[in-house]
């Protein structure tokens, strides 16, 4: 992902809104953020998921479908509290009427 250093803190954003409105997983989110442009990974995804996990921000779960254990990620308080400062501050690269 070029700019990946810059670019880090809108994927976690992302990480976020989607584990506070669903559990998520690895490669859906992989997919998903694939969607919006970023070309994540899973080598790149999956210690960002942990060290999330790691810092407050996500819970995690398994779950065991046949041989498959799957985890599951879901916000906690910390991250959507966390979600909502960010999505306030990135407000300042929003075009007002007068910038159009």
């Amino acid at each position: 992902m070029e700019y990946r250093d810059l670019l880090s803190g809108f994927v976690r954003m992302h990480i976020l809104y989607h584990a506070s409105q669903e559990e998520v997983y690895g490669v859906w989110l992989i997919d998903e953020l694939a969607h919006h442009g970023y070309r994540l990974s899973a080598g790149t995804l999956y210690p960002m998921l942990h060290k999330m996990v790691k810092d407050g921000y996500l819970t995690v779960r398994s779950e065991r479908d046949g041989r498959t254990v799957r985890k599951l990620y879901t916000a906690t308080e910390k991250g959507r509290a966390g979600l909502a400062v960010a999505r306030e501050r990135v407000r300042i690269f929003a075009p007002k009427d007068s910038d159009a």
